[in-house]
């Protein structure tokens, strides 16, 4: 049969088809082709077939493969050579295939772009090209020797090119030395330079028992399970994301006291993720997803002070007093929509350069969709079942889709199970009851279904002799808080362990309160009674404590003449910039000095301004200062969203209309002048004979950018530059390039 082009095949299958093709291949879409011809152009080119080849998986790759090894790009191949050469049934293969326009035609003459080959490398399926003539193959391999027999095996795995120096002298079998060149003078290689030799086909698929790819690799693997409760699972995963939180929770704090500076290239440096992780007391790793999850929640970002810092933003504060699962659904739902790659943070890029965390260097917008893809797996088994190992499930998605990913492909599964673990998305290999109404879109019964899981908030502690206080599980948020600003963290984890201390008790009464208070809150919130050696403690900083008193002032103002100083005092200044008298000669103000002196002088003072030796100083404004820049953030390119349906209808009636028009048998054919000239007098005579007699008019146009295309339209009016058509569009005639009549 006839080998069917491309064109003609994608101007006879019907809309539906056409419209799911340009769904599954939104590139084709993109600008509208003008008609067939143009869109089977777009999708033979390599990059096109390149990005739809990462949709499919390995059997039906296969298949498209071995349409390669058959020569579908020259000449048709019928489905029963290809079935031949896989050994297995490929109709459900073919027609994903067809319906992606990476093959067509009917199954005696099935088609390929020339333009695949190219995409599957210069040896599809690590087969070398045919050889022409060869000996016969069953008697000529069954005389080969171990060695030879091990170096073919080689080369029929792929590739079957080989780099030797026996390949230089051209000797007889009784005289050759080398497996090489015994296999050379049995014709079973074929050399093609004095140093290359090269499998030829036949023999590659004799030593494959006749199939380009075995049986079993054509099959999805298995992926092996363990069954657990649901609870189960959720509970496992509400203990890992109590621990992150609360790792997250202690980062923002240490940022709060103590930022990290930003690298000049952009990023957190290794000094201080290595801070980082000592004082959280967690490895690298997890130090650097805490700061990638601080900075995607919106929780912590570099300052733009002319010395930048990674710091809380003002976001913190109202999520550190959240519930823990609300807390939990910020974190998850970041994860989860964060375009970046923790899991690279540390590797080197091509030129050796270490990848800082929160360094552009690991953004890579399609993160999101590899995690949900990840997660859709787990999803997909039945409620609690978790998976045995993550080697199992880097197996099954590089079966479904080998060529997604690049290099980072099995890395990512990897990643992406460490980092949903860690902050309890996946507990024991399963997905959790959270994670999976996250993944559904239900952000509320995401945050229900954690808040169910996470451990009760308890109402007490248990205060022992050694001046310890145990929290028997997450303490509630006001007791956390009261117990967090009396004593410190000795040890954390599902049972808490704070100290208290001479330190931690003058830091609860710096902050106003009083020992009363102290006592009164081990009293009531403490199930075991409360040790006199902590009451003591309390009492003995409390009455040292307050002794020394300091206030805060941003200026002051000093006089030998105390009578002076009580006419200032007297004035309205005095009240204006607070002056508060704390020695006979010397008074404070919360104010700047520069704006108190410049009161005093509008109130008839004559005051000088000194610095820290008694030196007079020039307060003077010395110019005009404006606040330090941030450096501009890079943009990456949005995502390519799917095709809406208002968007492939016009598409769709843009292909036909072209297809109508190229296929139109027409008249003799009007065309403007050359050069854009302005005899337009035939072509308007033309369009106005065909709207006298409502007949059909042939149309060359190009449009507002720049795109030729053609149309078929019946004019019901011509006037004003514009031409109207039956179907209610306008063509500028000065864009019509040529018109012809139709002719039945």
């Amino acid at each position: 049969m006839a080998a069917l082009s491309l064109a003609d095949w994608l101007r006879a299958v019907p809309d539906d088809a056409l419209a799911d093709l340009l769904r599954a291949r939104r590139d084709l879409a993109t600008p509208p082709p003008a008609d067939s011809s143009v869109l089977a152009t777009r999708a033979g080119t390599v990059g096109s077939i390149a990005r739809a080849c990462e949709n499919l998986d390995t059997a039906t790759l296969a298949v498209l493969e071995t349409l390669v090894v058959a020569g579908a790009d020259s000449e048709p191949v019928s489905r029963d050579d290809v079935t031949a050469l896989l050994g297995t049934d490929v109709g459900p293969a073919l027609d994903r295939l067809r319906g992606l326009a990476l093959a067509w035609g009917d199954d005696d003459a099935l088609g390929i772009a020339p333009a695949t080959r190219e995409v599957f490398g210069p040896f599809p399926a690590g087969l070398g090209a045919p050889a022409g003539s060869v000996p016969d193959l069953a008697v000529v391999l069954a005389e080969v020797g171990e060695d030879e027999h091990a170096l073919l095996a080689k080369l029929s795995a792929g590739p079957p090119i080989g780099r030797t120096r026996d390949a230089a002298a051209d000797v007889k079998l009784a005289e050759a030395q080398t497996p090489v060149q015994r296999l050379l003078a049995r014709g079973l290689l074929i050399r093609r330079d004095d140093q290359t030799v090269e499998l030829p086909r036949e023999v590659g698929l004799a030593l494959r028992d006749g199939v380009v790819y075995p049986k079993e690799s054509l099959s999805e693997p298995e992926l092996p399970t363990n069954p657990h409760q649901q609870s189960t699972v959720d509970q496992a995963a509400a203990g890992e994301a109590t621990e992150f939180l609360r790792n997250l929770e202690s980062l923002l704090h240490l940022w709060s006291a103590q930022p990290s500076p930003v690298l000049k290239s952009g990023g957190l440096g290794v000094r201080e993720l290595r801070r980082i992780a000592k004082e959280l007391d967690v490895d690298d790793t997890r130090a650097t997803l805490l700061a990638e999850l601080a900075f995607g929640a919106g929780l912590a970002a570099a300052s733009d002070d002319t010395t930048p810092e990674w710091v809380p933003t003002t976001l913190t504060d109202s999520w550190l007093s959240s519930p823990p699962a609300l807390r939990w659904l910020g974190v998850a739902q970041a994860w989860l929509d964060l375009p970046r790659l923790p899991g690279l943070a540390g590797q080197r890029d091509a030129k050796d350069k270490a990848l800082a965390p929160l360094s552009e260097d690991l953004r890579r917008p399609l993160a999101p969709g590899a995690r949900r893809r990840v997660l859709g797996v787990l999803a997909a088994l039945p409620g609690g079942a978790g998976v045995k190992g993550v080697d199992e499930l880097v197996a099954l998605l590089a079966w479904r889709a080998p060529r997604r990913g690049g290099r980072l492909r099995d890395d990512l599964v990897r990643w992406t199970m460490a980092e949903a673990s860690a902050i309890g998305m996946v507990a024991l290999g399963a997905l959790t009851s959270a994670a999976g109404a996250l993944l559904e879109g239900d952000p509320h019964g995401a945050a229900s279904a954690m808040a169910d899981a996470l451990p009760r908030p308890v109402d007490h502690v248990l205060v022992q002799a050694d001046l310890t206080v145990v929290a028997p599980g997450p303490l509630e948020a006001d007791l956390a808080a009261a117990i967090t600003a009396v004593a410190d963290v000795e040890s954390a984890g599902h049972a808490t362990v704070y100290r208290v201390t001479e330190a931690s008790v003058r830091r609860a009464l710096d902050s106003g309160r009083t020992a009363d208070e102290l006592h009164e809150l081990f009293r009531t919130r403490s199930a075991t009674p409360v040790p006199q050696s902590l009451t003591y403690l309390i009492d003995d900083v409390a009455r040292r404590h307050g002794r020394l008193r300091g206030g805060a002032a941003a200026s002051f103002l000093r006089c030998d003449d105390e009578v002076l100083l009580a006419e200032v005092l007297g004035t309205p200044a005095a009240q204006e910039f607070e002056l508060r008298k704390i020695a006979p000669t010397v008074l404070v103000s919360p104010y700047p000095l520069a704006d108190m002196l410049d009161g005093l002088r509008a109130a008839g003072f004559a005051p000088a301004a000194e610095d820290a030796a008694g030196r007079i100083l020039d307060l003077r404004p010395s110019g005009r200062r404006i606040a330090a820049r941030g450096r501009p953030v890079r943009r990456t390119a949005p995502q390519q969203n799917p095709i809406s349906p208002e968007q492939l209808k016009a598409v769709l009636a843009h292909i036909r209309a072209g297809d109508r028009a190229a296929t139109t048998k027409r008249g003799k054919t009007v065309r403007l002048p050359a050069g854009g000239g302005s005899d337009t007098s035939a072509t308007l005579a033309l369009l106005a004979q065909a709207t006298r007699e409502q007949r059909e008019v042939w149309i060359g146009f190009v449009d507002s950018h720049g795109t030729a295309s053609q149309r078929v339209v019946t004019p019901v009016r011509v006037g004003g530059g514009i031409l109207e058509s039956s179907d209610n569009e306008r063509y500028p005639l000065h864009r019509i390039t040529s018109a012809a009549l139709v002719e039945d």
